[in-house]
């Protein structure tokens, strides 16, 4: 019987690498005082969340009776966040724009598909390798995200919000190439939905996402001003 979604071995992945992720976070924070040492595991992270997401892609390359190349490109917003998030982090310095737009998609996308990980039953394995490196590079998304946060990797700001209009415009470039090149009807949901039978196709999920992000900065730059209001009465 194919693993279910909620069953005992979603269940317990989801128990498992919550502890593992949280507990390595906790470690990492305890002893990772230095800035080096700090960008040292958020590059170990990142170079996790790459082999992870590629390893995904050639799954999905190998998957079929014909290889089929082109699916090495990610024809999701998790999988194209994952990799930009790696990416962004392993070649990028500290702060850089990409971490702006991926950071709020690679956190939510990442627990929400973890949680709800519709494709667990596509095999008789749980550890079949597009299910289980699905689940890896989400869960590593999330992880390294939490980490880029905690350790002021990323300051988040209203004045970056133009990344989330850029990043957005490239990722359905990217859909709308792979559907008129090769036919990938489901690419970045453009114009089938996240979800059959909802609305939730890029067109409905891009304003939602930019009116989360903007609700997500005013709440920060609101804390942002709280702090400072009480540090200047110190």
């Amino acid at each position: 019987m194919a693993p279910q979604l909620f069953g005992t071995e979603h269940i317990l992945y989801i128990i498992i690498s919550t502890v593992i992720a949280t507990a390595g976070l906790l470690f990492c924070k305890k002893r990772a005082k230095t800035e080096q040492a700090q960008k040292t595991v958020l590059q170990v992270l990142a170079a996790l969340l790459f082999a992870a997401i590629l390893t995904n892609r050639l799954s999905q390359v190998f998957r079929y009776d014909q290889i089929r190349w082109y699916c090495i490109i990610p024809d999701s917003f998790c999988g194209m966040t994952s990799l930009v998030l790696s990416v962004g982090v392993l070649l990028g310095k500290k702060n850089n724009s990409t971490l702006h737009f991926t950071w709020l998609l690679a956190l939510f996308g990442g627990i929400s598909t973890v949680v709800y990980a519709s494709f667990v039953d596509q095999d008789i394995s749980f550890f079949y390798l597009p299910t289980i490196s699905g689940l890896l590079h989400h869960s590593l998304s999330a992880t390294l995200t939490v980490a880029l946060l905690m350790f002021k990797y990323l300051d988040i700001t209203y004045k970056k919000w133009y990344c989330t209009f850029f990043g957005f415009t490239a990722y359905l470039t990217v859909g709308a190439f792979l559907m008129q090149t090769f036919h990938m009807s489901d690419a970045f949901h453009i114009a089938e939905p996240l979800i059959p039978g909802t609305p939730l196709t890029a067109w409905v999920m891009a304003p939602m996402y930019a009116v989360g992000y903007g609700l997500v900065l005013l709440v920060v730059e609101f804390i942002k001003r709280k702090k400072a209001a009480a540090n200047t009465v110190q």
